[in-house]
């Protein structure tokens, strides 16, 4: 059957497998807590942060109020929890709003309260709060320098769960004597639920040295006022022992291994045989994507390490160091544009890549379709395929080819799947 199916509708239905098993209305009511003497309090932010709201709502059988933020766009229809959309990957004045109400609406709650706190990848920009001394602008500055240094994503949390007074564990501590419980929707490699919208439910172990070890290792060029934060006692946050935080719940109710799962399990039932490389690959995507090449050419050359045909699945979150800047793209398609120059004339090799919350970078595609013959079509097309990934300009390359994949926004999001497929 391999042979037979068609790429493109094969990879479509494992993106839609890899999103049905991340879906809040599918898998909210089976984490809902104990009803609670007092008042129930939802507060939250992601990209998906609206659907999980919605979910939440249908399946909660008494009263709440609350408030979520998500991405423009990204909104759903509530009736008892209010929508607030703010600007992602680079923070805004919304998002600062949000914040802020997000911290008012759990001030003076009591032990017989409840704190619902729905959380999803894209609430560390939707969340901006920066501390005394630091203005909005010093929070944009430094998102802006986390996102061209091609750190990791947990390194970037790390430092930004540091300037804030939201992040790393803090609005689940203002919280307090009130109970809080965390449904978490995971996009970070590992499923650490700290590092999840930098943890602002969820506090860890690390601290202003771990933040300026990033900054360091990562020749992270800061806003002067942030510097001095992180040099300060003030910047620490409070530590996952902190009595405040005792009785507290925590659940990671998605992930990308059960994503990936899932599309496994969708290949199957194409006839074609799945194989999990891993759910947490990190790095830089244009690197990724020349592995995954290497193995998808051995699989094709010499049928090792498996055998085709062969589905092979990967998850995780790469990274991007903008070098050169004036290119469109993101991750997901960088990833695929090197994979296509890796395989160019190898075998029979087909790939998508596709962020599952649907947007892949700043442009409106999750991701793209590639193959074997994807460079020789640039080069015909009149684009230099090598030029256009020096330049990080991967969507124009697939955007050339009409090769884009464009599903909108999901309401979920646990990080990207990846896909190559050996005929």
């Amino acid at each position: 059957m391999a042979a037979e199916i068609e790429p493109r509708r094969l990879f479509e239905d494992l993106f839609r497998a890899a999103v049905a098993a991340a879906d809040p209305r599918e898998i909210i009511p089976d984490f809902l807590p104990a009803r609670p003497k007092g008042r129930t309090v939802v507060v939250g932010a992601g990209k998906g942060a609206a659907q999980m709201a919605r979910a939440f709502e249908e399946a909660w059988d008494g009263p709440l109020e609350g408030a979520v933020v998500t991405r423009y766009g990204y909104g759903a229809r509530t009736e008892r929890i209010a929508v607030i959309e703010a600007a992602h990957p680079v923070p805004d004045a919304a998002g600062l709003k949000g914040a802020r109400r997000l911290l008012k609406l759990v001030e003076g709650l009591t032990a017989d309260d409840l704190v619902v706190a729905l959380v999803c990848g894209g609430g560390s920009a939707l969340l901006p709060a920066p501390p005394p001394g630091l203005r909005l602008e010093d929070e944009i500055a430094v998102n802006e320098a986390l996102l061209a240094s091609g750190a990791p994503i947990s390194a970037m949390n790390t430092v930004r769960k540091h300037l804030s007074v939201i992040k790393g564990g803090r609005l689940a501590a203002a919280a307090h004597p009130a109970r809080v419980v965390s449904l978490i929707v995971s996009d970070i490699p590992g499923d650490n639920p700290a590092l999840v919208s930098s943890g602002p439910t969820v506090p860890d172990a690390a601290n202003r040295q771990d933040a300026l070890a990033v900054v360091e290792a990562w020749r992270l060029r800061l806003p002067p006022a942030a510097l001095r934060h992180l040099h300060s006692p003030q910047a620490d946050a409070p530590k996952p022992d902190d009595p405040r935080f005792a009785g507290n719940e925590v659940h990671i109710v998605a992930s990308a291994a059960r994503s990936l799962e899932a599309a496994a399990a969708a290949a199957q039932a194409h006839g074609i045989t799945p194989a999990i490389l891993s759910d947490a690959i990190e790095g830089e995507a244009r690197e990724v994507g020349r592995v995954h090449a290497a193995i998808a050419r051995e699989v094709a050359l010499r049928d090792r390490p498996f055998r085709k045909p062969v589905l092979m699945l990967s998850g995780g979150e790469t990274t991007v160091t903008i070098r050169e800047k004036g290119g469109r793209g993101g991750r997901n398609s960088e990833f695929l544009l090197a994979l296509a120059l890796g395989v160019e004339g190898v075998g029979d090799i087909a790939a998508f890549a596709a962020d599952t919350d649907g947007i892949d970078g700043s442009e409106e595609n999750a991701g793209a379709f590639a193959d074997h013959t994807t460079a020789a079509r640039l080069r015909a097309a009149g684009h230099d395929p090598k030029a256009l990934l020096a330049r990080h300009d991967a969507w124009g390359a697939f955007n050339a080819l009409g090769d884009l994949f464009v599903p909108g926004p999901t309401g979920t999001n646990v990080n990207d799947l990846r896909a190559v497929l050996v005929r």
